[in-house]
């Protein structure tokens, strides 16, 4: 990234936007990074996690320090379809059908809860997430610029939930888990705790246009070659791996290549390390692998063969000039 001013727009874009959701979410600055990164790739996140650790609040703290319509809909197993999309209804004043849009239109969605809808109702948001578009009675419809969607899911093995088609998973560009406080940070969460939540306070701190601009100044970040073979050996080892059924996508190897570009600008670098690589392999490519079934009841996961292959892919010693 030769532009030092588009650079240091990058990192004021990000510190704005962690300062103030470090505002409602205590203790969590690395995944909140992580949330950055997808928002600058113009990427989608689900957020998973255990009920009660912060979810929600997350995705609507995020949403709230952007200047961009919002709309939230919380998803349950009698959802439909046209409760996403929006409907063609019939207008008795104009003696015709119009097009009434749903919750998609708008710059950021959240899905509260997503696997708690039907895979039919899932699936209303896979057009949208990929295309930027929705189709209704054959008719297509844009979406507003920028889009996305941060979508929150419990693990399937709660009652009541569905697990997300292989489809819908590669449609997001990162999944990250939030996890339990420390008795520290819980304490600090106690010590502030008030009347009011701190997420009332919540202002948006950038405009949509510091975003766009933000986001096509990350991928000026300077990849070297030799990153670039290790991006796809790392990917490609995913597929012929003997515990894995299905491994990453070609999109999953495009969103771990922007995502580290990303990430090297928030963290102030105008190139990528091997480092940045290790970070966001599992939150980027950990959600698009399948294991067999013989490794599931194993006790294999995707996280811990995406460290072995991390552990054993040789890693490219790069120079870089001050």
């Amino acid at each position: 990234m030769r532009d030092a001013a588009a650079f240091d727009d990058v990192q004021r874009v990000a510190e704005a936007v962690l300062a103030n959701v470090s505002r409602a979410i205590v203790g969590k600055d690395d995944e909140v990074r992580q949330c950055l990164v997808t928002l600058l790739c113009q990427g989608h996140l689900l957020i998973e996690d255990v009920p009660g650790v912060g979810k929600t609040m997350l995705a609507k703290a995020l949403a709230r320090s952007l200047d961009c319509s919002f709309r939230r809909i919380q998803f349950t197993p009698d959802l439909l379809p046209s409760d996403v999309t929006g409907v063609r209804a019939f207008n008795q004043k104009q003696d015709d059908f119009e097009f009434r849009p749903g919750p998609v239109f708008a710059q950021v969605l959240l899905a509260d809860e997503i696997n708690r809808a039907t895979p039919k109702t899932q699936a209303a948001l896979l057009e949208a997430m990929e295309e930027h578009t929705v189709t209704v009675d054959g008719d297509t419809h844009l979406l507003p610029r920028p889009f996305m969607v941060m979508a929150t899911q419990n693990p399937i093995e709660y009652s009541g939930t569905f697990p997300l088609p292989e489809a819908q998973l590669d449609r997001f560009f990162m999944k990250v888990r939030l996890g339990y406080l420390s008795a520290e940070q819980e304490t600090q969460l106690l010590d502030q705790d008030k009347v009011e939540s701190p997420f009332d306070e919540l202002q948006p701190v950038i405009a949509p246009h510091e975003l766009r601009d933000a986001q096509r100044h990350c991928r000026q970040v300077y990849v070297k070659p030799a990153l670039k073979q290790y991006i796809a050996r790392l990917v490609q080892k995913t597929r012929s791996h003997r515990e894995i059924a299905l491994g990453a996508s070609t999109r999953g190897t495009l969103n771990l290549f922007h995502g580290v570009q990303a990430r090297a600008a928030v963290l102030g670098r105008s190139f990528v390390l091997p480092d940045d690589v290790k970070a966001l392999a599992e939150p980027i490519l950990g959600h698009r692998i399948i294991l067999r079934p013989n490794a599931e009841m194993q006790g294999s996961t995707a996280s811990r063969i995406l460290s072995q292959l991390l552990e054993h892919e040789p890693v490219p010693q790069l120079a870089y000039e001050s």
